[in-house]
């Protein structure tokens, strides 16, 4: 299944394809992964911005600039993720994906934040305190060296991975919307069904996060959920996919 999905993703990108899936995946993946970071777009504005390179605002109604830059940035990390989903997961590439995530925002002209680098000051998730700015970049090496010992990778890994990420929250900002790239390009390199959180179940995912030491499953029921979403935008565009494949989420 990786090779026509990924195979499929990529023609389209590069067919320049309007209303397909590479296009669907595009803004949908854009819109909830932003929104859940606290963007005020609207999917429709994110599909606008998109689809004709302009925003649509209501009349009195004000757009962070932030906002519309971190939309189209997320447009180029999904290409540049596409691009290299087939390869090995890197420092490398995490610090890239937050590069292009990050660039030309107000974040790059503080002094103190790094763009495409590990944090320099404390953070927290929720109220979870995080990895010491100090000790990040030896914590990413392990968790990339456990994780790329397993020998058959399975979303139950990538789940994991994604919330050790998270729990050192490597980043000053934007360690959500990276982690969630990392997963679905980590799915389309393992023969997995990728999938995207949709805004609306932020707080299960919140939840899932937070509990995940206690209760592993409330994460992974949230991710497996999203995962039956994605496969329904799948098959609409390509019903032969489940057709060919006994199970589509996981070969």
């Amino acid at each position: 299944m990786k090779q026509r999905l990924l195979g499929q993703l990529l023609e389209e990108k590069e067919m320049k394809l309007k209303g397909g899936l590479y296009h669907q995946t595009q803004i949908k993946l854009a819109y909830n992964s932003n929104r859940i970071e606290g963007s005020r777009l609207s999917e429709d504005q994110t599909r606008y911005i998109y689809e004709t390179n302009t925003v649509n605002m209501e009349q009195d109604e004000a757009a962070s600039v932030d906002d519309i830059i971190e939309t189209v940035n997320h447009f180029f990390c999904f290409d540049y993720m596409l691009a290299h989903a087939d390869e090995e997961l890197t420092e490398e590439m995490i610090k890239e994906f937050h590069w292009l995530l990050k660039r030309n925002t107000s974040d790059e002209r503080k002094e103190w934040f790094r763009v495409g680098d590990y944090k320099t000051r404390p953070n927290v998730v929720g109220d979870m305190k995080t990895t010491a700015s100090s000790k990040v970049s030896r914590e990413i090496q392990k968790l990339l060296t456990d994780y790329h010992q397993k020998k058959d990778i399975i979303i139950e890994n990538i789940v994991d991975f994604h919330y050790k990420f998270e729990s050192i929250h490597p980043f000053q900002d934007g360690n959500g919307r990276v982690g969630r790239i990392i997963m679905f390009k980590e799915c389309l390199k393992n023969d997995i069904l990728p999938f995207i959180i949709d805004y609306e179940y932020k707080l299960f995912y919140y939840r899932g996060l937070k509990e995940y030491k206690t209760e592993k499953g409330y994460l992974m029921d949230t991710c497996l959920s999203a995962q039956d979403q994605y496969e329904k935008m799948v098959a609409y565009f390509f019903p032969d996919f489940s057709q060919a494949v006994p199970d589509m989420k996981q070969l």
